[in-house]
This record gives structure tokens, C-alpha cells and sequence, in this order.
């Protein structure tokens, strides 16, 4: 493995945990007010096209940063949108 393999994975997993304590305190307290349903589908997004070019030039510390980042954001996606749906847009559920 290359130095610039490394410092990718690296910096991959660096970025990709950064959300970990976030989809943590989700799954501890089931709230997600603080999160906006914009920027998570916005992420989700990012999440999906940077996969999509990880595969397209077989880079193996984009698909691993973007393949455990795609499980945070999923999972604290849908928890938003449960939320969003239970609540309604407008009932404090927070930006959606």
C-alpha cells in the first residue's frame, strides 16, 4: 500500500467518524430535531455519487470512507424522516 493510499484512508476515516457520535446520540435518544431532513438528504447524496466515483476509479479509501458513511447517514435518515412523519413538518419536528 502506496503513502497516498494511506493518508487517504486515513482522512477518510477521520471525516467518516466525525458523524459516528452524531448517529450515536440518535440511537441513544431516539431525537433528531437538531438534524435538518435537508442536509442529511443532502449528504445521503454526496454519499451515493462519491461511491459511485470511488467505483469508477477503483479507489479503495473513497469506497471505504463512503461505504461506512452511507450507514450513518441511512440510518439517522431514516429516523428523520420517521420522525418528520410522525410529527409533521410543521410541529416542531424541526427544519425538515
Amino acid at each position: 500500500m502506496d503513502m497516498t493510499t494511506i493518508i487517504g484512508l486515513v482522512a477518510g476515516t477521520c471525516t467518516t467518524f466525525a458523524l459516528a457520535p452524531q448517529a450515536w446520540k440518535v440511537y441513544k435518544t431516539g431525537h433528531v430535531t437538531q438534524l435538518s431532513l435537508r442536509m442529511l438528504v443532502l449528504m445521503f447524496t454526496g454519499i451515493i455519487l462519491w461511491l459511485t466515483y470511488g467505483t469508477l476509479i477503483n479507489d479503495l479509501s473513497i469506497l471505504w470512507a463512503n461505504g461506512v458513511g452511507i450507514l450513518f447517514v441511512t440510518y439517522m435518515l431514516i429516523v428523520k424522516i420517521r420522525d418528520v412523519r410522525e410529527r409533521g413538518w410543521k410541529s416542531g419536528s424541526g427544519n425538515p
